[in-house]
């Protein structure tokens, strides 16, 4: 299946010299949710920009379901709706008012019921008569989503939806975007939040100063590049690691009654009974143990600080 979206050395400088973005090739599939990671100032809003049209392209090319941003523009940018990062929105109107109007903005006939619906999705049905400015922060978040799903986007961009807002609502937030996900709206989520990303995405993108790092489904991201670390609870302390074990990344802990042992999960099965068996053979002996995975939020600062 062709990518819903598809981004093919695209390049960003500015006057001042600075390149925001070098030479960017990315495909998002269609109907996935796909999460772009990276540093403030890596360029995510930015890539986000050029393909929404808000940010004129360097060079490059880039379709949106088969449309050029550029030559098809209309076509292209009405398949997309935009979360942006700033609540922008007009103090004064009511919640309705502001929802309608953005879905006459791209030529919809009026549908009542279809807002009624994204309203209620988003807990906004009971402030419709309200006025924005009267809204709560959260609120006024949730308004947002439902300017950019008021046009029945097939492709929707949150970019940092749930910054400033409290732990309820983000997982409330997630819900409804594992939501339109079933419903097939493609899903591409910029946020600062790594179990963001671990909790919701299929995919990972990881951008840093400008180019696109890597692209990996998550769980295989986790699976290559994730560590363990398996405790092992010594019936008798040890003051150092017996030679024998050279092999292993082994660390103990300070009391010494505690064994460390970190190992890539690629090599989980065969380390861990190698290691089992030269513990016996060195007379090491634990009552308990248990093991950890290392996050995604882990992967990705490794990932930045080495440049992958």
């Amino acid at each position: 299946m062709s990518p819903i979206i598809s981004v093919s050395n695209l390049t960003k400088s500015y006057a001042s010299g600075f390149q925001a973005l070098k030479g960017v090739d990315l495909d998002v599939r269609r109907g996935e949710i796909f999460a772009l990671l990276g540093p403030n100032g890596a360029g995510k809003t930015t890539l986000i920009s050029i393909i929404c049209g808000i940010v004129n392209r360097t060079s490059g090319d880039i379709t949106v379901d088969g449309h050029d941003i550029l030559k098809d523009y209309r076509k292209a940018r009405s398949l997309i709706g935009l979360v942006p990062q700033e609540l922008t929105t007009d103090a004064f109107e009511s919640v309705w008012a502001t929802v309608s109007f953005t879905r006459g903005l791209f030529g919809k006939a009026p549908d009542p019921a279809y807002l009624e619906k994204v309203l209620r999705t988003l807990s906004l049905w009971d402030k419709r008569d309200e006025k924005i400015m009267a809204l709560s922060g959260g609120m006024k978040r949730r308004l947002l989503i439902a300017k950019a799903l008021s046009h029945e986007p097939k492709i929707l961009f949150l970019d940092e939806p749930t910054a400033g807002v409290d732990v309820e609502l983000r997982r409330d937030m997630w819900q409804m975007v594992r939501g339109l996900k079933d419903s097939g709206v493609t899903i591409i989520l910029t946020t600062h939040y790594i179990e963001e990303a671990e909790e919701m995405a299929d995919r990972v993108g990881v951008i840093s100063e400008g180019h696109i790092i890597l692209v990996e489904d998550k769980a295989e991201l986790m699976r290559k590049l994730g560590r363990k670390e398996m405790r092992l609870q010594l019936r008798n302390p040890l003051s150092e690691i017996p030679r024998s074990l050279d092999n292993y990344d082994l660390a103990i802990s300070d009391d010494g009654n505690t064994l460390i042992y970190s190992y890539d999960t690629q090599a989980e099965r065969t380390g861990i009974t190698r290691l089992l068996k030269d513990l016996d053979a060195a007379e090491i002996r634990f009552g308990d143990l248990d093991t950890r995975q290392s996050s995604l939020e882990e992967i990705f600062v490794s990932l930045v600080r080495n440049g992958k």
